[in-house]
């Protein structure tokens, strides 16, 4: 990632002029071939989190956020942009089940009074009327993250015993005014400033250590019918990245958070607390996984694994109900911030990253489609125990998008379109922040 020193790149520094015309609604990449289209209109529009389901439920709508913190649909066959709710608020996940967009909504200074003083109460909103009803009102000093797949549960964590934190909190000091995202900034032991991926390890690693140091970290779920309340676990570690499945409405995952090499990351964990496993077992020093995601229909949950950590590159997979794993090879310059797979599980895409992230990559800066390429047995002999072996394989890599004009300090966070004809993704390289699809298939010439 960039060096505090790296401030603003030139196309920042041209900026000014760059607003000043209309930016164009689409386009043919000419590196590429592929068509990209401007989906959102007004500047500072967010596609949301990777991991975060945000189409509706009939897949013709698309979830976004505002610049003014509220959210947005688009109509993706039309690019119809439709205000939903105004903010300040933090959007959760489109449901799949009544298709609702549910958030969390504060009022000012965090305060709802009485006794939800200091808490926060989830909406839903109706993606085609805008009505607006209330699902449940949070304890105090909670907060959730993640709606399993009926709609039932909320799931969430907390800090047992402390003070909860202001809203401000929630955004790192330093952070970046102009993309929202922390601005890490820290000086190494030689006294020269450190880049920004190093210095947001070791802002990583201070937290974490003060995970281990201070209160349990809880981890629990919300009935959205009831607002019943029940702590699942319980530990000293930094709890983060909470999802549930999309299939299996019990079924948790969650991460350890922290510097990676330090920590087992990637864990599920059932609804009522039962059966903690942990995914991922390291087998070298500085062997790295995370960002892990369910693919659409649950089967499987894949993440960024690097055996060590910036030299070799893979997304491995794990499949739910056996515990079989396959992984995807990927070359240096294709190592993604995040990575993604299409609803039917044949097509996956990466968002590329700078040269100073943890590929150190000099040419990583695409938006990228993979095709899985599984690795054969030599003249179809198979190993005698090759079932209860990694299933391995590659990606065979085609550039979508040239990013070389994005700042990476804003994650685009790919995710494939219901249709699978689109790879929709965040970019700030014509300048402001907006949302883009760029079209799977290659324009005609």
């Amino acid at each position: 990632m960039h060096s505090h020193r790296r401030i603003l790149p030139l196309f920042l520094a041209l900026a000014p002029a760059v607003l000043a015309a209309e930016l164009p609604t689409e386009w043919t990449d000419a590196d590429t071939g592929h068509r990209v289209i401007r989906l959102s209109r007004e500047d500072g529009t967010q596609s949301l989190y990777f991991n975060q389901d945000a189409y509706t439920a009939d897949g013709k709508k698309l979830i976004v956020t505002t610049a003014g913190g509220g959210i947005a649909t688009i109509i993706l066959a039309t690019r119809e942009v439709t205000p939903l709710v105004s903010g300040p608020v933090s959007v959760l996940v489109a449901g799949r089940k009544t298709g609702d967009v549910y958030y969390i909504k504060r009022l000012p200074g965090g305060q709802a009074g009485g006794r939800n003083s200091n808490g926060a109460t989830v909406y839903a909103a109706n993606v085609d009327t805008g009505a607006t009803r209330e699902v449940v009102k949070l304890p105090p000093g909670r907060n959730v993250s993640s709606l399993n797949a009926d709609e039932t549960l909320l799931l969430g964590s907390y800090v047992d015993g402390a003070t909860p934190p202001p809203p401000a909190a929630n955004r790192p000091p330093g952070a970046n005014a102009r993309f929202g995202q922390p601005n890490y900034q820290a000086v190494g032991a030689d006294g020269k400033p450190m880049t920004f991926a190093d210095a947001k390890d070791l802002r990583l690693h201070n937290s974490l250590m003060a995970a281990r140091a201070g209160a349990p970290r809880v981890l629990f779920t919300v009935n959205t019918k009831t607002g019943e309340v029940k702590d699942i676990l319980r530990e000293h570690k930094w709890l983060g990245h909470l999802q549930i499945s999309p299939a299996d409405a019990n079924l948790i995952m969650f991460c350890h958070e922290g510097t990676w090499h330090e920590v087992d990351r990637v864990w599920t964990i059932r609804a009522d607390g039962t059966g903690l496993t942990k995914l991922h077992t390291r087998t070298m020093n500085m062997e790295i996984a995370g960002h892990e995601f369910f693919s659409a229909d649950g089967a499987m949950i894949w993440y960024d694994l690097q055996t060590p950590r910036g030299q070799d590159f893979w997304l491995a997979g794990y499949q739910v109900a056996t515990g079989k794993r396959t992984w995807y090879h990927l070359e240096r310059n294709e190592w993604s911030v995040h990575f993604n797979v299409s609803p039917d599980g044949t097509l996956f895409a990466g968002d590329g990253g700078d040269s100073e992230m943890v590929a150190r990559a000099p040419d990583g800066k695409w938006i990228y489609l993979f095709r899985p390429e599984h690795v054969p047995d030599v003249a179809g002999i198979k190993t005698a125990n090759s079932d209860n072996l990694i299933d391995t394989g590659f990606f065979k890599a085609e550039r979508l998008v040239n990013m070389s004009k994005h700042d990476y300090r804003l994650e685009p966070n790919v995710t494939f379109s219901p249709d699978m004809k689109w790879v929709v993704f965040r970019s700030n390289m014509l300048g402001p922040v907006h949302v883009y699809a760029v079209e799977i298939a290659k324009s005609a010439k």
